[in-house]
């Protein structure tokens, strides 16, 4: 077949766009920009146009799959409706792929692709050679997001956003918390909290629903018709609902094995603690034996810009950069709270992007709080990042991150535009320090400068 995909440098079509070239097909995909993530499939001789044009789309093509952020009058789209080419959303089209496999699907507001990356590693060290598609790049898997297995295990992180995940037909699902997130589409939290009650119903009569206890309203999922296990930081006890588990999965993950994760995982902070008893509950249920899950969580390296160190040195001074993908309040608060931990006693700064007009506007309050509340020296927040397509006409006027540094009102947070932050950190940050560079849009490539 050929395939082409429009929004190819997207964190998930990416992946998908590997896995139908891992398959045979012959793949091409387009993007407004280049990037990192293009510069990588083009390796891969997948073909690559920087440009959402007509003249892409050929009559020759079997299937054009879209970004959930492509609008209908982009040019590419309405070609190929032209044409009558078979259309695919990129949600469908991973859709039809978790109809194939045992699918496991990793949903939740923060924590996804950290959960994703520990299962699929738990499962890859277990000999049971899945097939992986993440939101991050993994160092074990080549720094890709995806990963061909053999397999019938299929294991996928199952975004909210626009209602993807309502796409997929899982075996097992991880809920690890739900938050007011992706506000600019559900609007409401009421909205949200919908959408996951609606996923979770998705699971056949013999799935698993594997969710997070000490969230405030994951465990409310758990009243359902399907067998469901929980996991908890703090309970040393959970008690299982639904049927019989197998004898393999009665540990149920708590307390005492929150404890020997954190003793034994190289990535700091106890929400990864938190993700890492996810993993490990999914293990079981897969009667994957504790000593090759406890190995493998172990081992486990990170993930692409979720808390990623790197040595720095400029002149005669050396610092530590760590970058980070944080843009939720709440991502952000557990991402600074794990560097202080780390580094008690360091000098922390930390260089914010706001990451779309719309969620600071929503959750502008939240922001304000978490950082009027952070334990960190020097916090420097710029410009935010404007995600197109997916803004609200004329929310650029009604928000700005002056306006946020001006209500969260401490001497140690400040305002400066992009350009110029390079300059300023180098010549203001000492010797020892601590730099966390976060945010989901461009601000990694300020993390490359240093």
């Amino acid at each position: 077949m050929k395939i082409h995909l429009i929004g190819i440098g997207g964190i998930g079509v990416s992946a998908l766009a590997q896995y139908y070239l891992s398959k045979g097909h012959e793949v091409s995909g387009s993007d407004l920009v280049a990037s990192e993530i293009t510069d990588f499939l083009q390796k891969k001789r997948i073909k690559i146009f920087i440009s959402n044009s007509a003249e892409n789309i050929k009559q020759n093509f079997d299937l054009v799959v879209y970004s959930p952020a492509v609008k209908f009058n982009n040019p590419e789209y309405k070609k190929a409706k032209e044409l009558g080419i078979k259309i695919k959303s990129y949600p469908e089209a991973l859709g039809e792929l978790t109809k194939e496999y045992y699918t496991i699907a990793v949903a939740g507001a923060h924590g996804k692709s950290t959960t994703t990356a520990m299962i699929a590693l738990i499962l890859t060290k277990a000999g049971l050679d899945p097939t992986i598609i993440v939101g991050t790049k993994l160092k074990e898997f080549g720094d890709s997001n995806f990963r061909a297995g053999k397999s019938k295990f299929l294991v996928i992180e199952a975004c909210e956003y626009d209602s993807s995940f309502l796409h997929y037909e899982p075996k097992i699902i991880v809920a690890t918390n739900i938050d007011k997130e992706h506000l600019d589409y559900f609007k409401t939290f009421a909205n949200v909290k919908k959408a996951f009650r609606n996923f979770i119903m998705r699971l056949p009569a013999d799935g698993f629903l594997v969710f997070n206890k000490d969230d405030k309203y994951s465990p409310k999922l758990g009243k359902v018709k399907f067998k469901t296990m929980g996991y908890s930081l703090k309970s040393r006890r959970l008690r299982r609902r639904g049927s019989a588990m197998p004898a393999t999965t009665v540990g149920v993950s708590g307390q005492k094995d929150a404890s020997k994760l954190k003793n034994i995982l190289k990535i700091p902070g106890q929400h990864n603690v938190s993700n890492a008893l996810a993993a490990l509950q999914v293990a079981r249920i897969l009667a994957i034996p504790d000593k090759i899950s406890f190995k493998a969580l172990s081992e486990f390296k990170g993930t692409w810009r979720r808390f990623e160190e790197h040595d720095s040195k400029i002149k005669n001074l050396k610092f530590k950069i760590i970058s980070d993908y944080a843009h939720h309040p709440n991502e952000i608060s557990a991402t600074l709270k794990a560097a202080r931990e780390k580094y008690p006693e360091k000098v922390i700064w930390c260089v914010f992007q706001p990451h779309q007009y719309q969620r600071t506007y929503y959750l502008f309050n939240d922001f304000v709080k978490i950082f009027r509340e952070a334990k960190i020296d020097n916090i420097i927040i710029t410009d935010i990042y404007d995600v197109a397509g997916r803004e609200e006409k004329g929310i650029s006027k009604k928000i700005n991150s002056e306006k946020l540094v001006k209500r969260i009102a401490r001497k140690n947070v400040s305002f400066l535009l992009l350009q110029n932050i390079e300059k300023y950190i180098k010549e203001n940050i000492n010797n020892g320090d601590v730099l966390i560079i976060m945010g989901a849009g461009d601000i990694y490539k300020l993390a490359d400068k240093f």
